[in-house]
């Protein structure tokens, strides 16, 4: 951090001078999120309007505009941390009030009710009554949650004689003796194929949950989905086919050995 202007505090009334110190060190904190912050604004301006800006997709100029945000909602939080909140209210976050309302009415709500200390009421007359109630609504996420399914087939068989012994057959699976559920092989898919997600990368994810996974254990359930997915492939092929214009990307990308 930059050191502090050099301010003779002796000259300063003394019930002054822990608000003027204050105040400088709060100048040279802002000072270095204006410096920052014009960096950011150089970076997006070379993004934007660059010889190389053509060449970005709107994902890449998001990027940008991402970083220029996330360092304004930084600062803002800094200049409410510095001021006191009997001084003056909090900010209302930016993002509230874009989202505010966007909570779908079939996300699953868990009410938390906060009761005061204490319902008495001051002048003695005894409880309060409730009169009304504030509601708050707030996002909550819960990581992925790993869990084991357990199938257990009891085994019958008749005391009073030997004929045999009686029990439900083992239910279908896509990898019949094998670790995953249809549920975790769809979502490894789903990250590998739809939120670009390397199969080693899921490797790591779990490891961070405590269960340990190759990357090729990962490989072999895909290529075993990829198998029995063929069909639908295909089937969507023919859709695909029967069209009378067909789009693709013929963006190309570079190897390591083109031969």
């Amino acid at each position: 951090m930059s050191a502090l202007p050099h301010i003779d505090l002796s000259a300063i009334p003394e019930d002054q001078r822990d608000a003027v110190a204050a105040l400088l060190r709060e100048t040279v904190s802002l000072k270095e999120v204006v410096k920052r912050l014009e960096h950011l604004v150089a970076e997006l301006n070379h993004v934007v309007h660059g010889k190389t800006s053509e060449k970005l997709d709107e994902d890449d100029r998001q990027l940008a505009f991402e970083d220029l945000e996330t360092a304004v909602a930084e600062v803002e939080e800094q200049q409410d941390s510095q001021t006191s909140s009997d001084d003056a209210p909090r900010r209302k976050s930016s993002s509230a009030k874009r989202n505010r309302g966007n909570l779908p009415e079939s996300l699953p709500r868990i009410e938390r009710v906060v009761e005061p200390d204490s319902l008495v009421c001051p002048c003695g007359c005894g409880q309060m009554h409730k009169i009304g109630e504030d509601r708050t609504e707030r996002l909550d996420i819960v990581p992925a949650q790993l869990r084991v399914i357990v199938t257990v087939r009891p085994k019958y068989a008749c005391r009073a004689c030997t004929d045999g012994v009686t029990q439900a057959p083992a239910p279908a699976a896509l990898i019949e003796g094998g670790l995953p559920t249809e549920g975790a092989i769809a979502h490894v898919l789903v990250s590998k194929y739809a939120d670009h997600l390397p199969l080693y990368r899921q490797s790591q994810m779990l490891a961070r949950s405590g269960v340990t996974i190759d990357r090729g254990t990962l490989a072999d359930w895909v290529g075993v989905a990829g198998f029995h997915l063929r069909p639908v492939v295909d089937r969507l092929a023919e859709h695909l086919k029967a069209s009378t214009k067909l789009f693709m990307d013929e963006t190309t990308a570079p190897v390591l050995d083109p031969g």
